[in-house]
């Protein structure tokens, strides 16, 4: 099994279906499709999961909303992504272990969002002022990465018991 990221993808407005073929724009991107690559290579019946951004208390994420909202840094208003609860997407990977399924599967949430609509539900979870979240876009900055990039968890869906939870659900007060 190999834990992959949304990241090859390009971006686009419809949902990527898990055998869509990797579009990489960005290093990130291409070091994953690469890795896609190599483990296809050495077994063909791994399962190549593809998961978006993950979110958890203390997690990464949670702590870059937490920062934009204290003013130090700021979050994309430009970039759309699939959050993923870590224990949803550890339970997921453990029922894959124990399956026979190969393959591109994506397993993330089902609510698309941008990373500062991300800052705004952890604002409202935690009663922090969502005014105070600071924002600016991926094309101020002068970075090219995907700017939308949804995953079809279709298959995902009906094949594992573990329910992916929306981002809404998971950080509704």
């Amino acid at each position: 099994m190999y834990i992959s990221s949304d990241a090859l993808h390009a971006g686009r407005p419809e949902p990527y279906a898990d055998d869509d073929p990797p579009s990489p724009i960005f290093p990130y991107g291409a070091a994953k499709a690469a890795a896609e690559t190599a483990v296809r290579a050495l077994d063909p019946g791994a399962a190549l999961v593809r998961t978006s951004l993950i979110v958890g208390e203390g997690s990464p994420q949670i702590r870059l909303c937490r920062d934009a909202l204290a003013g130090r840094g700021a979050l994309f208003t430009d970039e759309l992504r699939c959050p993923v609860d870590v224990t949803d997407l550890a339970a997921a990977v453990l029922e894959l272990a124990a399956s026979d399924y190969a393959g591109p599967l994506n397993v993330a949430g089902p609510d698309g969002v941008s990373r500062a609509e991300l800052g705004l539900l952890v604002a409202r979870q935690a009663g922090l002022d969502p005014g105070a979240l600071t924002t600016t876009t991926a094309t101020e900055r002068g970075l090219v990465r995907p700017a939308e990039i949804r995953l079809d968890i279709t298959r995902a869906a009906a094949l594992l018991r573990t329910r992916l939870r929306g981002i809404t659900e998971l950080l509704t007060p």
